[in-house]
């Protein structure tokens, strides 16, 4: 089975998109993508001031936009936003040439990763134990849905949970990984 074109994982604040992610691509030779950097990066502002001057819908359009316009570059590995899911007209560039990972973390994995987060705007208040859990209730049957792999990230490091996942999406040696590595860098 060949390597897919794209990698995309999608899945709850904390579980570990971004750090899997990068590696990920490193271990395919891929590009690696990620959606709230770039949105950072093009607009000059960070997602906690793009929330507080456009609101959360602002901010899903600028997510919208870019995950479109990620959806066109090959060999790469595309984290997303939490909450990128949401918007069902999303749905159709996350799954474009790709392989929808859905990194699934428990309630208590994703309260200890974020608690000490000041970058996560939906958990800037009074209860974010409980904006995790009505998140998780809402979101989780959107992210298995679009999933092609659901992967559990609790107490995995994230060099054994892209191992599991390179296992899944294309069975083969570590030999055989090296070599697809190596041509992957060849030809940038």
């Amino acid at each position: 089975m060949p390597l897919p074109r794209r990698i995309v994982l999608v899945g709850p604040m904390g579980a570990g998109k971004s750090t899997i992610g990068r590696q990920l691509a490193r271990e395919l030779g891929y590009h690696f993508l990620d959606s709230d950097r770039m949105i950072e990066e093009r607009c000059g502002a960070d997602i906690p001031w793009i929330f507080d001057v456009e609101g959360e819908e602002g901010f899903r359009q600028r997510e919208s936009a870019m995950i479109k316009e990620l959806s066109e570059v090959g060999a790469s590995v595309l984290a997303t936003g939490g909450g990128a899911v949401m918007k069902d007209e999303n749905h159709p560039f996350l799954k474009q040439d790709a392989v929808v990972v859905y990194l699934k973390a428990s309630l208590d994995q994703q309260i200890e990763r974020t608690r000490k987060d000041r970058n996560r705007p939906l958990l800037q208040n009074d209860d974010p134990e409980g904006v995790l859990r009505r998140l998780y209730e809402l979101r989780d049957p959107i992210y298995t849905r679009l999933a092609d792999v659901v992967m559990l990230t609790d107490r995995k490091s994230p060099r054994l949970v892209v191992r599991q996942i390179l296992n899944r999406i294309n069975p083969r040696t570590p030999r055989q990984r090296r070599k697809v590595r190596k041509e992957g860098r060849n030809n940038d």
